[in-house]
C-alpha cells in the first residue's frame, strides 16, 4: 500500500465498457523525509472507490492488488484508492494534510 495525494481529475470520454461509472483521479505518491510528507516519482491514474477528493491524502494500490477491490473486480485497473488518510505520525509527531 502507499500513500499519495490527489492532484487532480482524469476525463476518458473513450474507454472500455468496464470503466464507465469508475471516478478516476490522478495520485502523486508521497514519501516521508525529514518527518515531512513530500511528492517523490510520477503521478499515477488511480480508481477511486471511496470518494475521495482534490487534495486529500489517500491510501492506494497498485499492480495486481488493486483489482481485488469490489468496484475494481476484473478491470484492467493498475491503481485504487482504497482509503482517506486523516492523519499520519511520524516519530511521535502528527503530519498535517497540505
Amino acid at each position: 500500500m502507499n500513500i499519495g495525494k490527489v492532484i487532480g481529475t482524469v476525463v476518458a470520454s473513450q474507454k472500455i465498457p468496464k470503466f464507465h461509472g469508475l471516478k478516476l483521479l490522478l495520485v502523486q505518491p508521497q514519501v516521508s523525509r525529514s518527518g515531512k510528507l513530500e511528492a517523490e516519482g510520477g503521478a499515477v491514474v488511480a480508481v477511486d472507490c471511496v470518494g475521495a477528493g482534490n487534495d486529500e491524502l489517500v491510501m492506494y494500490t497498485q499492480g495486481s492488488s488493486a483489482r481485488m477491490t469490489e468496484c475494481t473486480k476484473d478491470v484492467a485497473a493498475d491503481a485504487v484508492i482504497v482509503g482517506i488518510i486523516d492523519s499520519i505520525e511520524i516519530d511521535g509527531k502528527t503530519v498535517k494534510r497540505a
